[in-house]
């Protein structure tokens, strides 16, 4: 997509966006990783198959980072998160019916995930984790940058063969 191109979709989604957060966004949409593009020269994923809450907070604080060097420009640089396993769970409505259901995630995680998604951040859940551990898609949270890929670790091998450096808080 040509950067013009690029500029007019970004600012239909982000006018999109703000209609979105007023009313819940449709349930996340499944796009096969052939269709997921490098659209800046800079395009990096965050893998989060871990569900320490202090771990993902530190991986929030190092995407915050990352956008901050770059003005926060979406046109310059691409963040995505790639997420699988026990990470699923801080995008879950409630936990309740889950393995994780005697934890609590905090709710500003999310906050700072949809702040994050201003600046163009897309989360990728793992299809395969939510039928392996019968998770219910409907428990989703409802936001217009999170999608489901049917396998977490095969988008992240498709994403950097097609050039995003690969990132994970350890």
């Amino acid at each position: 997509m040509s950067e013009i191109d690029r500029r007019a979709v970004l600012a239909s989604l982000m006018a999109a966006g703000a209609a979105a957060a007023s009313t819940r966004a449709a349930a996340a949409a499944t796009v096969k990783p052939d269709d997921i593009k490098k659209e800046a020269e800079v395009a990096c994923l965050y893998h989060c198959d871990f569900g320490e809450t202090p771990r993902f907070a530190q991986m929030l604080n190092n995407i915050s980072n990352h956008y901050s060097v770059y003005g926060s420009n979406p046109f310059d640089i691409q963040l995505v998160t790639v997420v699988h396993s026990v990470g699923v769970k801080f995008f879950l409505e409630t936990l309740e019916g889950t393995a994780w259901r005697n934890e609590t995630v905090p709710a500003e995680l999310f906050e700072r995930v949809a702040s994050l998604a201003k600046n163009g951040l897309t989360v990728y859940l793992c299809d395969i984790t939510f039928q392996r551990l019968k998770l219910d898609r409907d428990k989703v949270r409802k936001a217009d940058f999170i999608r489901f890929v049917p396998s977490g670790v095969a988008t992240i091998a498709a994403l950097q063969s097609k050039g995003f450096a690969y990132l994970k808080v350890g």
